[in-house]
């Protein structure tokens, strides 16, 4: 009889969001996930039933992930300017380069269309808001609702990114979020950060 291999359904899960991101949704199958994690497909069938629910289990582990990540960021921000835009180039490099970005997109759209993985989103927003408002509430001239602005210029720089990669994510974050911040407290100078 062939040993079976044992493996978390972490561990299953993490193949799971490979191949999501390299092949898109559609592409996460059980036959492609076996393959990808050396399990039968009847094995997979038993622990996530469907298709459905194994994307879904699949997009809420990695909101577990980056969920994990956000409050280990979130911990370590200094309750500076240059604590906010760190946070948020810290989160910015889990893109790596285009080509991870644009398939994170993918991933994205199957996030906005499953209600228990948006509601995700939304609790995620309020983190940032309230990681961003603690790194700028020491700041002069930072205005209520601060946290709130840099979380939305943040992903719209993200964004515009994409459009013109040239540098590494994390760097134009970094330089983005530094100017917005500049222009919104009104600090004076060209490239130095805000602090």
């Amino acid at each position: 009889m062939p040993r079976h291999k044992l493996m978390s359904d972490t561990e299953v899960l993490d193949h799971a969001l490979g191949l999501l991101h390299v092949r898109g949704p559609q592409a996460l199958t059980f036959a492609a996930l076996a393959g990808a994690a050396g399990l039968a497909p009847a094995t997979l069938v038993q622990r996530f039933g469907t298709k459905a629910g194994l994307l879904r289990r699949a997009l809420l582990h990695a909101w577990d992930r980056l969920e994990h990540r956000t409050a280990e960021l979130g911990d370590a921000a200094e309750p500076t300017p240059d604590g906010a835009i760190a946070f948020l180039s810290g989160l910015s490099e889990q893109y790596g380069g285009i080509d991870s970005y644009a398939d994170a997109l993918l991933v994205l759209r199957e996030d906005l269309l499953d209600p228990e993985v948006r509601a995700r989103g939304a609790v995620w927003r309020g983190t940032l808001t309230r990681v961003l408002d603690g790194c700028l509430a020491g700041t002069s001239g930072a205005p209520p609702g601060i946290g709130g602005m840099l979380a939305t210029y943040w992903q719209g720089t993200l964004l515009w990114w994409g459009f013109d990669p040239r540098e590494p994510v994390a760097d134009h974050v970094g330089h983005a979020l530094a100017g917005f911040l500049r222009a919104v407290l009104r600090i004076p100078g060209g490239d130095a950060d805000p602090t």
